[in-house]
């Protein structure tokens, strides 16, 4: 989906595929018939815009056979979608019965790490509308927090990744741009954090996706997070659209319970509490509720995307508001800050077994359900949806 910013400028929305459990080029292509062009359909539009996920298996298929990209380019065209970014954070089993630890490997420690994302560039290039030059990738911010390595390995990778980018670029007229995710529990957790290590780097291609569960989780300010990140000039080369999951009075034994339910086996969900003597946490939400770990007098935030559209039933919530509040930030002034959104909830399945959809039907319509309200909170700010 394409709206014009009242600075004339185009703005995307699209929603992750992550979603859709796939390892194989031929499980991409099936999404996009199975899922995605159902999604299209509900919202009556011609064109949808998808933030694609290839695990390792599809993005070296894609990068080492030419015509296989264009064979999935034409499939695009023809099922109505479009591409003009990649989630490229986990690198493969992400459909796994449990993922926890494993979405942090590779890091950027490790050189796979940076010929996936190559590979991934390429083959965004090679994917990208004809009237479009400019792409977008989000990766792992760096390592998860005990990873042995220093960060010098990592920032010598993503120079590395830079000047590849660079000569892409040249080679493709298409420009691609990288954006570290902060994520709570890794070296990069908030967008403070990042700033540091991007000033070193100081390349226009690096820079960092804001998802906005994560930051709500971390009890990042939206616009204090995003004036930082302006004043430093590190771009926002992308934002993730998702909410967080909000208990407001944790020591109460029937919220202990209502987050009990979201305590699932799939997923880390890691738990934060903002404290006097600041953030508190814990890598996940069993973590928390299993006895005094986490201080439980201030609200507690877990890293579990609920889907937007949907808040949990009372006494939990969501951080929608925080969404909202960055959303306002981010295309609502004179300038949009980004110009590619993409909604990611990649939970539905690991959502409490009453609320989970029933199906594929189910699942294209709860989607479709957090496209329009992105939709109208685009246009709420005034940009208008292209056709």
């Amino acid at each position: 989906m394409r709206f014009r910013h009242p600075d004339g400028s185009t703005v995307h929305l699209a929603y992750c595929t992550n979603v859709h459990p796939a390892e194989t080029l031929g499980g991409v292509v099936a999404q996009l018939r199975d899922h995605c062009e159902p999604v299209r359909r509900r919202l009556g539009r011609d064109r949808l815009g998808i933030g694609l996920w290839l695990a390792a298996d599809a993005a070296r298929a894609l990068d080492s056979d030419p015509s296989a990209l264009r064979a999935l380019r034409a499939e695009l065209d023809r099922r109505g979608l479009e591409v003009v970014t990649l989630n490229g954070f986990p690198y493969e089993g992400f459909g796994a019965e449990e993922v926890k630890y494993r979405v942090y490997r590779p890091d950027w420690a490790d050189p796979e790490r940076l010929e996936h994302t190559t590979a991934l560039a390429r083959v965004l290039a090679g994917l990208l509308p004809d009237d479009v030059t400019e792409g977008s990738i989000s990766t792992l911010p760096l390592a998860w927090r005990t990873a042995a390595h220093g960060t010098g390995r990592h920032e010598k990778a993503l120079r590395t990744l830079a000047e590849r980018l660079d000569a892409l670029e040249e080679l493709t007229g298409r420009s691609i741009r990288i954006g570290l995710e902060p994520e709570p529990g890794c070296v990069v957790e908030t967008t403070h954090d990042a700033l540091a290590p991007l000033s070193a780097i100081a390349h226009h291609r690096i820079g960092i996706c804001v998802d906005t569960c994560h930051l709500a989780t971390s009890f990042e300010d939206p616009h204090t997070a995003l004036d930082a990140l302006t004043a430093a000039g590190v771009p926002v080369v992308k934002s993730q659209l998702s909410a967080a999951l909000h208990a407001e009075h944790p020591h109460l034994p029937e919220v202990r319970t209502a987050l009990a339910a979201f305590d699932e086996p799939r997923f880390l969900h890691q738990t934060r509490t903002a404290t006097a003597a600041g953030l508190r946490g814990t890598d996940d939400l069993g973590e928390a509720l299993g006895g005094d770990t986490l201080p439980d007098a201030s609200p507690w935030r877990a890293h579990f995307h609920v889907p937007l559209h949907a808040a949990p039933a009372a006494p939990l919530t969501s951080t929608l508001p925080v969404l909202k509040a960055a959303l306002t930030r981010l295309v609502g002034g004179p300038h949009p800050l980004t110009r590619h959104l993409e909604v990611e909830t990649y939970t539905w399945q690991a959502l409490p077994p009453a609320l989970r959809p029933r199906g594929r039907t189910q699942l294209a319509d709860g989607i479709a359900a957090e496209l329009t309200l992105a939709r109208d909170l685009l246009t709420d700010l005034g940009l208008k949806e292209l056709p």
